[in-house]
C-alpha cells in the first residue's frame, strides 16, 4: 500500500508530490490556493526541456532572459495576495502564465484576471499555454507593468512578478479600497511588499525579506512606501 502511494504522488502524479512539499514547508495553508494548485500544473507552463524539472521547487528559464518563479515564492504571493472570488486581479508580468492561470482559477467564473507583460513574445506564450485551460475569465495584452492598465482599474487584487526598485504609485493608484497589492520591491534582493488600500484611502504595508525576482522592466514612476 505505501509503495502504492509512493508510485502515485511521486510518477502517476508529481504534481500532488510538488503540493505536499509546499504545504509541508508551510507555503500553502488556504484551502482555495491548494486547491487552485492541484489543478493548475506547472509543467504545463514551462518549456519541453525544463519537464522533468517542473515539479522541483527552483526558478525555471522560460524565455528571453525570463523565469518562471519557484512554486514556494508563488504560493507565498498568493497567499499574501487574499484573492476571493469574483474579484479583478491586475497580473504585472504573466512570464509564461502559469500565475495567470492560478489567479483565473481563484477569482472564478464571476471574477476577471487582466494580465500584462511588457515582452510581446510572453503574452503569446501566456496565451497559448491558457488555451490548455480554456479560461474565460483572462485578458491578456502587452502592458509596461510601471503604468499598470488604467483602462479596466479598479482591481480588488494587484500582484507584480518583477521586483521593483520602489513600489509604483500608478499601481497603488490603480486598487481599489479595500484591496492588496503584493510587489516584490528592492535591488538584487528585495522584500516582498504587501500593501492594502484602506476605506479611507490610505496604505498599510508590510514586508518579507529574502526574494530574488528579474527586474520589473519600463518607465519607472516610483513611490516611497514606509
Amino acid at each position: 500500500m505505501l509503495g502504492c502511494l509512493w508510485y502515485t504522488l511521486h510518477i502517476v502524479c508529481p504534481m500532488a508530490h510538488l503540493v505536499e512539499d509546499l504545504i509541508h514547508k508551510g507555503a500553502l495553508s488556504s484551502e482555495p490556493v491548494i486547491a487552485a494548485f492541484r489543478k493548475v500544473r506547472r509543467q504545463d507552463f514551462v518549456h519541453q526541456d525544463m519537464l522533468l524539472h517542473a515539479t522541483e521547487d527552483t526558478p525555471l528559464p522560460i524565455a528571453h532572459g525570463q523565469t518562471i518563479s519557484q512554486p514556494s515564492t508563488v504560493a507565498t504571493m498568493l497567499e499574501l495576495l487574499h484573492v476571493q472570488p469574483g474579484d479583478r486581479v491586475l497580473e504585472v508580468g504573466c512570464g509564461s502564465g502559469w500565475l495567470t492561470a492560478l489567479l483565473a482559477e481563484l477569482v472564478g467564473s464571476s471574477g476577471f484576471v487582466y494580465a500584462i507583460d511588457i515582452i510581446p513574445q510572453l503574452v503569446d506564450l501566456t496565451m497559448e499555454h491558457l488555451e490548455k485551460y480554456k479560461f474565460t475569465n483572462v485578458e491578456v495584452k502587452w502592458g509596461n507593468g510601471w503604468e499598470g492598465n488604467v483602462t479596466h482599474a479598479p482591481y480588488n487584487r494587484i500582484i507584480v512578478s518583477a521586483g521593483a526598485v520602489e513600489t509604483p504609485s500608478v499601481l497603488v493608484d490603480q486598487l481599489a479600497r479595500g484591496g492588496r497589492l503584493v510587489v516584490p520591491v528592492g535591488g538584487d534582493v528585495q522584500d516582498l511588499v504587501v500593501v492594502e488600500k484602506r476605506s479611507d484611502g490610505k496604505v498599510d504595508t508590510e514586508k518579507f525579506p529574502g526574494y530574488q525576482f528579474v527586474p520589473l522592466v519600463g518607465e519607472v514612476t516610483p513611490i516611497s512606501i514606509k
